[in-house]
């Protein structure tokens, strides 16, 4: 039986080759594989890549790349489910544990979603995203804008890329001052005159393989346009639960970081109460988070096409620009 390490990245090599609109190569893949956070070289890429020719999974274009076969994506969406299964949480786990950001000297990384779309389509995306942020539905109105031409990124050819500050973010800084947090609910949140009433509806992070987040954007379940504009409607929020004994701290940091700009985040609920509606463990509080992506979102809702990978990887916080 082969090592589940390198099955893991067998799914995420197919997963990468699967969101590609044409057939890519190696190099192509090891990029947007360390753009997620995985440390893989190209080398290793074409070891792996030549696992997944000999089981029938994907098939070689010549020096164009690959591409998955039929049965291909039939194993990348049926195999290893049962392993996937709190992936996730491993994920924003890892993402929280690479943030070095220094809200005292606004230096190190923070987590960032990556977004791609047209490039004439920039001026639009900067000005919602902008518009998003600053009214409190993001995380922070700075972003990264990424040329097709940068080596940070592999992107396809007419295509620009934006990077988004991540809620996860906030676990990591919350895990730096000693508070452990635990990702218990990705969903949509009610806004009725400007302000949270109740989640609409929610996935918990311990029982699916995919981020929940992903899910609901994926669903177009949002209204942020509504929200913008009405101060009515949906937008994408998680919730994290700590403990009980962590709550003066928790407010402390959070505060903190506030007044640095990074913001989205509701009153910390109350000990072993509901908040919004979703249940908390006892000896634990919630803490409600807007997504990160939600300018992302609304662009959607406007009809452009979008390309996002939620917690994609981390980035220098100053290397951003504040729209």
């Amino acid at each position: 039986m082969m090592d589940p390490q390198i099955e893991r990245k067998l799914i995420e090599i197919m997963r990468v080759i699967h969101e590609s609109d044409k057939p890519i190569g190696a190099r192509a893949i090891a990029d947007e594989l360390n753009n997620r956070g995985y440390d893989i070289g190209e080398r290793a890429v074409r070891y792996h890549l030549r696992i997944l020719d000999e089981r029938g999974f994907t098939s070689k274009h010549g020096y164009a790349g690959r591409t998955l076969t039929e049965l291909g994506e039939r194993e990348m969406n049926d195999a290893l489910i049962a392993d996937r299964f709190g992936f996730v949480i491993s994920r924003i786990e890892e993402m929280a544990f690479r943030t070095t950001y220094n809200p005292k000297t606004n230096e190190g990384v923070v987590p960032v979603n990556i977004s791609y779309f047209d490039k004439d389509d920039l001026e639009t995306v900067i000005e919602v995203v902008s518009y998003t942020a600053h009214e409190g539905y993001m995380i922070s109105p700075r972003v990264r804008i990424i040329e097709e031409d940068e080596e940070l990124l592999s992107l396809p050819p007419g295509k620009v890329g934006i990077a988004t500050v991540c809620s996860v973010v906030f676990d990591g800084l919350l895990l730096k001052a000693g508070i452990p947090v635990e990702p218990a609910y990705g969903g949509i949140i009610q806004i009725e005159n400007r302000k949270p009433a109740r989640f609409s509806d929610l996935i918990s992070y311990s029982g699916t393989s995919i981020d929940p987040i992903q899910i609901f954007m994926s669903r177009k379940t949002t209204s942020v346009l509504d929200v913008l504009e009405k101060g009515e409607g949906k937008i994408l929020a998680n919730m994290r639960q700590i403990n009980c004994s962590a709550y003066e701290r928790a407010r402390e940091v959070l505060k903190t970081v506030e007044k640095v700009g990074l913001a989205g985040y509701y009153p910390l609920g109350e000990v072993d109460e509901t908040l919004f509606g979703a249940p908390v463990e006892t000896g634990k509080f919630g803490i409600a988070i807007v997504g990160g992506i939600n300018g992302i979102c609304a662009l959607e809702e406007t009809g452009i096409k979008m390309k996002t990978n939620p917690v994609s990887t981390v980035m220098e916080y100053n290397t951003m620009t504040e729209i």
